[in-house]
Order: C-alpha cells, then sequence, then structure tokens
C-alpha cells in the first residue's frame, strides 16, 4: 500500500476490509526531501587572491558527484520521520484513552476511529460507522449514568442539555473543560451553558484548558474579551459576561495588557531582555520597533498584532517573551489594586 495511506479495518455487516486514510502531508514533506535535500559534493579552492571558495564537484563525464554522507543523511532522516506515529486530535485521544464504554460522544462525526481488544489481549485500531442517532443514545447514556465522561462540540451542543438535572440518574458534580474554545463568545457561552442550567442538583465546575505552549493564550484571551464586551452589552459590566471563568490577566488585550506590551517593547529596545535580542525580536517575529533614525517608534505594533505574531515563534522563544509579559502585565494590574484605580468594568 502506499505510503500515504494507512491501513485500518472497516466493518461492513460481518466482514471487515482495510480503510485507505490519506496522509498528504506526511507525503509531501517525504517526497520535499526526497528530491530536495542538498547532497551533491562541493570542494573548497583558493582563487588567484589565496581566498577560498567552493564548488560543486563533477566527474569526467560532467555529472556531478554526489555526498555519501549526505545521502546518509537524508536517508536516515526520511527513515525516522516516515516512522512517526501521526498526531491524533484531542477527541481521539479522549476516546481512545478512556474506551467508547466511558466516554459518550456527541458530535457531528459519522465515523471515528476507535481502540478495540481482540481475543488474544493485544488491541487494533478500527474505524467505526456511528448512525445518525448516535447522538441522542450517548446523550441518555450519560444521563443515565452509564458513562462517566461527555465530549460535546458545536456541532453536538445544539438543542440538548447536560447539567445535573434533578431527575436524572447522573447528579455528579459535573467538571467542564473548556477545550479548543474557538473564536465566538456566543458559541462559547451556549456550550458553557448546557452543563448550567435550572433545576440542577448542583453547579458545574468549568475550568478553560491550555496547554503549556504560551502562545495559545492567545485563543483564551479572544474569548476573554469578547465575553467582557458581551457582559457589558447586556448587563452593562463587563465581569458578568465571563461569568467569573476568567482572571483580569486572562484578557491580554485589555489596556493593561496594552500597557505591558508597550514595556516589553521598551525592554526588547534596551537589551534588557534575557535571551532575545532586539535583532532576534525583529527577525523572528517581523516586527520593526525602530525609525530610521534608530530610536523607538512612537506608534509601535499594536497587541493583536504581536499575539498574533508570536504564535509563529518555536516555543522556547514564545514561552520567553509571554513570561516577561505576563510578569509586566501581573505588576500592572496588581499596582492598579493597590492604588484603587483597578478597571473591574
Amino acid at each position: 500500500m502506499p505510503r500515504n495511506h494507512r491501513a485500518f479495518p472497516r466493518k461492513t455487516g460481518e466482514s471487515s476490509r482495510p480503510l485507505g486514510i490519506s496522509g498528504n502531508v506526511a507525503e509531501y514533506v517525504l517526497d520535499y526531501l526526497a528530491h530536495s535535500f542538498p547532497t551533491q559534493l562541493f570542494e573548497v579552492y583558493s582563487d588567484e587572491n589565496g581566498d577560498l571558495h567552493s564548488r560543486p564537484v563533477i566527474d569526467e563525464h560532467g555529472n556531478p558527484v554526489q555526498s555519501r554522507e549526505a545521502m546518509e543523511r537524508r536517508d536516515r532522516l526520511i527513515e525516522h520521520l516516515a516512522a512517526l506515529p501521526a498526531v491524533q486530535g484531542a477527541l481521539d485521544q479522549i476516546v481512545q484513552r478512556f474506551g467508547t464504554d466511558i466516554v459518550a460522544e456527541v458530535t457531528g462525526r459519522s465515523r471515528r476511529i476507535v481502540r478495540k481488544t481482540n481475543a488474544d489481549g493485544s488491541d487494533r485500531l478500527c474505524v467505526e460507522n456511528r448512525p445518525a442517532s448516535a447522538n441522542l443514545g450517548e446523550t441518555q447514556a450519560f444521563m443515565d449514568d452509564e458513562k462517566r465522561i461527555l465530549v460535546f462540540s458545536d456541532a453536538g451542543g445544539t438543542g440538548r442539555s447536560y447539567h445535573a438535572e434533578r431527575s436524572a440518574r447522573n447528579q455528579r458534580l459535573r467538571v467542564h473543560y473548556l477545550l479548543e474554545p474557538g473564536w465566538k463568545a456566543d458559541n462559547a457561552i451556549q456550550g458553557l451553558g448546557r452543563t448550567n442550567r435550572t433545576n440542577q442538583a448542583q453547579p458545574p465546575l468549568f475550568r478553560p484548558v491550555a496547554t503549556n505552549v504560551k502562545g495559545e493564550k492567545r485563543f483564551l484571551s479572544t474569548i476573554a474579551r469578547r465575553l467582557d464586551t458581551l457582559g457589558a452589552i447586556t448587563r452593562g459590566q463587563r465581569q458578568t459576561g465571563g461569568q467569573g471563568l476568567f482572571r483580569p490577566e486572562d484578557n491580554l488585550e485589555s489596556p493593561y495588557g496594552r500597557t505591558a506590551l508597550r514595556r516589553l517593547y521598551q525592554l526588547v529596545f534596551a537589551g534588557k531582555v534575557e535571551g532575545c535580542s532586539l535583532t532576534r525580536f525583529t527577525e523572528a517575529t517581523g516586527l520593526d520597533l525602530t525609525d530610521q533614525d534608530g530610536s523607538l517608534k512612537e506608534e509601535l505594533p499594536p497587541i493583536s498584532t504581536f499575539l498574533n505574531r508570536i504564535l509563529a515563534l518555536p516555543i522556547a522563544l514564545q514561552n520567553l517573551l509571554f513570561d516577561v509579559f505576563e510578569g509586566l502585565m501581573a505588576a500592572q494590574i496588581e499596582a492598579a489594586i493597590e492604588a484603587g484605580v483597578f478597571d473591574v468594568g
């Protein structure tokens, strides 16, 4: 079978056959390495002035000579990349980690890859078809306490309730993890409202999720900002929009965030950010902080541009800059609270 397909058994009635799943991204990378990895041999020579230069080596027939060492390195890299396992999405990881007997999935998927146990105790991955009525059955299984974990998406979060309803068998505390919230605050509120309704035995515990990749906080910041704005529009007070779900420092685009960012720019310009010089910052982010005369610009890049650019940086540099930025922002908020001028909306 070609390298851009991986076989999984798919049941059709009583039989099963392989399912080809396209992995064209990996195929493109491997093809690029096979044809673009530099393998031509070069030699060093000196000109009439004694300066050293390099030039490609050509054999007696005029053909380029290949470097055996470079070809071996290319082949080892291709072999290593081809052997890497596929990166699963969060939904597949949860389903395969805990199993379909524990996880109720309410999404728009018609098929999914699940882990099955063979008679000899070994595991295998197979593709499972999901009927149109699967979401209804999965919801009922969760509310009847037959399944302890519920995963739902935007497609599965419309018109359903998952709160600890007093008439339901499952009245356990809902610990609601907000994973991949998206950009729309109203959708986030709708999703959170699925586990927080009237006539419930107990309210849920909301937990926004972020990894240790600091640039990811940019997405939670967008939700926090839009929830603040929505609260100001609907209730006249910004902090009510997030229902206490986010802290003041979670909204990176607040006035305190903008002030902290300007201070970060000043520190980078002065060379006071250890591990990130002005030159490295400019080359990595593409943000120019200096005027033609070499002084710091008066109009510096806005917070939204900075947050978008930082997502493209290596993780180590992301975390380094975010640590400094968050420290500056926390200091701004703390100073405002101590002075009694903190804006709570």
